[in-house]
């Protein structure tokens, strides 16, 4: 059966496309969640003027990401911790606290998209990466430094 995806489906497709599946993959699953509809010539049309208005507005997001990026780029996170000898934190920094301590200067940012492969627990400089949009990210620059 013929359907064009309405959403980007994990090993499927992406949104627009026009794939080949079982009829009862399609009832059953891809019908009933939204995910897709049948390839009739209307829907061919319809699909068509939705990407041309998703491409447009993706543009626009893609601009808002760079800008974004930009100012996170220079943005420096500082923060102070208690920590032991050794320089190990009694604590923990983690997205949470990047997300709030961005949020404070200004920059308004998902912890989701903070990417922190585990929470920093040592002093020192970091670099974090922060993926803002489809191929564009962010590094800024978290230092944490021992409380007094």
């Amino acid at each position: 059966m013929k359907i064009i995806l309405k959403e980007d489906v994990r090993n499927l497709g992406r949104m627009g496309d026009t794939v080949n599946v079982k009829t009862g993959y399609a009832r059953n699953f891809l019908f009933p969640g939204n995910f897709a509809v049948e390839a009739s010539e209307k829907n061919v049309r319809e699909v068509e003027a939705l990407k041309k208005q998703l491409a447009l507005r993706a543009v626009k997001h893609r601009d808002d990401a760079l800008a974004a990026a930009e100012r996170i780029n220079t943005l420096v996170l500082t923060f102070k911790a208690k920590a032991g000898e050794e320089g190990k934190l009694f604590g923990s920094v983690t997205s949470m606290d990047l997300e709030e301590a961005a949020k404070a200067r200004g920059i308004l940012l998902d912890r989701k998209k903070i990417i922190l492969e585990e929470p920093i627990k040592r002093l020192g400089e970091y670099s974090v990466q922060v993926k803002l949009y489809q191929d564009v990210t962010a590094t800024m620059k978290v230092v944490v430094e021992a409380e007094e």
